[in-house]
């Protein structure tokens, strides 16, 4: 029996019909087979001195949707499926120690994320928000809960905001964006076709766009004037983030706490109009 995985071997029969690019795609993977699956295609694509174009057509030619598809399924090969739920547990842990992994797994990465932040592009990203007329934020999947709870906390600023997971709406949204407003697209991997194409078409626009994601080389960063990056052990072969989502959640607080200290008689009268307003929903 072939102990190669079925990608692998799909490589391999079809390498001799592939074009000089290509080969070189093909190469790199046979070579650093488990380094891929943790690669965004732009790392790829800058480690194997190819466009991401020949990659995707790589990918398309093995019978794959794209470059996320083709690792998903390679992940699967050489991944142990425990570790699909998560990086740290293994089959034996009793609930008390998957508890313990999970709790420190996620105060790492906060720990991690506090020591990536930059303090200038930090506080540059608060006084566009500071003085933005109108903020969209944009993210899919999971990333949508973030973007729906950070509008949720921006309202109280009194700056006019929008949060999207659709991706006909983050377009649209995008588009109508301009000079003196800002767009804020949320992605752990940087590689979500719709939040990208949405902060692309704003940064066309003239809004300024601000990512938070966790590569540094994704095409998300690319279409950002400012970027935040988040850090977790969590790899991009999965499709759940756990840690990844409340670092970017904390991220969310941070922006909004530093706003709110910028707009603070603005705030403060929100908040006391919003109280009075919730205290009919409460017995």
């Amino acid at each position: 029996m072939n102990k190669e995985g079925n990608v692998i071997v799909k490589i391999k029969a079809i390498y001799p019909s592939l074009s000089v690019k290509e080969k070189v795609v093909a190469d790199y993977i046979l070579q650093n087979t488990v380094e891929i699956i943790h690669l965004s295609i732009t790392e790829f694509a800058e480690y194997a001195s190819v466009a991401e174009a020949t990659i995707f057509r790589f990918c398309k030619r093995l019978g794959f949707r794209g470059y996320q598809a083709f690792k998903i399924a390679l992940a699967s090969e050489l991944v142990e499926p425990i570790k699909n739920i998560h990086e740290e547990i293994m089959e034996q842990d009793d609930v008390g120690t998957l508890a313990e992994k999970v709790f420190a797994g996620h105060m790492e990465a906060m720990k991690e994320t506090l020591n990536l932040l930059d303090a200038k592009v930090l506080e540059r990203i608060v006084e566009i928000l500071s003085q933005a007329s109108r903020i969209d934020f944009f993210g899919s999947g999971g990333s949508s809960a973030i973007a729906m709870d950070a509008y949720h906390k921006f309202l109280r600023t009194g700056i006019h905001c929008n949060a999207h997971s659709d991706g006909h709406q983050q377009i649209i949204s995008a588009a109508l964006l301009g000079p003196g407003q800002a767009a804020i697209g949320i992605s752990h991997s940087g590689s979500n076709k719709d939040v990208t194409e949405a902060l692309k078409v704003a940064k066309a626009n003239g809004a300024a766009t601000i990512a938070i994601t966790g590569h540094y080389k994704s095409p998300l960063s690319k279409q950002a004037d400012h970027v935040l990056y988040t850090t977790s052990r969590e790899t991009l072969f999965r499709s759940e983030a756990l840690a990844s989502r409340l670092v970017q959640l904390s991220l969310m607080d941070v922006l909004h706490v530093a706003v709110s200290v910028r707009r603070q008689e603005q705030t403060l009268e929100n908040l006391q109009k919003i109280r009075e307003a919730i205290s009919t929903k409460r017995y």
